[in-house]
């Protein structure tokens, strides 16, 4: 089956030229493409994309505040920020929100692409210097102050499955964190859902996230 895309961007000739990128590959369909935020909105309730590429900056209403409207009302469309901005609050605020991506503009449109298909089949992709701002900011302690996580919560989780979420927050791939535990990357596949479904977490990045907010590190 194809992968159904919605795209969201103030920028027509943006939109014009990824759309079109998009209609070259065999497995991803461009379902339809907006220039603002309540459009998308309301074009990601009608057509129930697999996808949604949205632009952080929009008029009417902004990325941000779309991406928090539809998680909030239960869609189960992925969602991944584009933005050409570095302000890492719009990073954090987002990933709170339940996206799933969050790439910059300036990401080659083949990579792009890929990202699309990433977060269609469940993972999170984050850009590799957007995850390295991420990770500074919680380290710096400039994320919000974190809550104790209750324990009941992590009371949910077997010694394998925390030491896994530690992994995970640390910004290891399931290889690597094979090859650390010395198990396989399957077994660690297997886990991660596991800390996922226990925790009530919609992907690995809220599992970062999660780690960080309650001290785990």
């Amino acid at each position: 089956m194809r992968i159904r895309v919605l795209l969201a961007d103030d920028h027509e000739f943006f939109r014009s030229g990824f759309r079109s990128a998009l209609e070259t590959q065999p497995d991803l369909e461009c379902v339809g493409d907006v220039g603002d935020g309540r459009e998308a909105v309301t074009e990601i309730e009608r057509l129930r994309p697999d996808v949604a590429v949205l632009d952080v900056r929009m008029p009417r209403m902004d990325g941000l505040t779309a991406t928090e409207t539809v998680l909030g009302r239960g869609s189960t469309t992925r969602i991944i920020l584009l933005t050409t901005y570095d302000d890492d609050s719009y990073i954090y605020r987002g990933l709170r929100a339940g996206a799933s991506g969050f790439c910059l503009k300036s990401m080659p449109t083949e990579e792009l692409l890929g990202a699309i298909r990433v977060v269609a089949r469940g993972d999170a992709l984050i850009d590799p210097s957007v995850t390295a701002r991420l990770v500074t900011r919680f380290t710096d302690g400039l994320a919000p102050a974190p809550a104790p996580a209750p324990s009941t919560e992590l009371d949910r989780l077997t010694g394998r499955e925390r030491e896994i979420l530690l992994e995970m927050a640390r910004g290891r791939s399931n290889a690597e964190i094979a090859s650390r535990l010395f198990v396989g990357e399957q077994t660690v596949k297997t886990h991660v859902s596991h800390v996922l479904t226990k925790l009530g977490l919609r992907d690995r990045v809220q599992a970062v996230i999660y780690a960080y907010e309650n001290s785990l590190l």
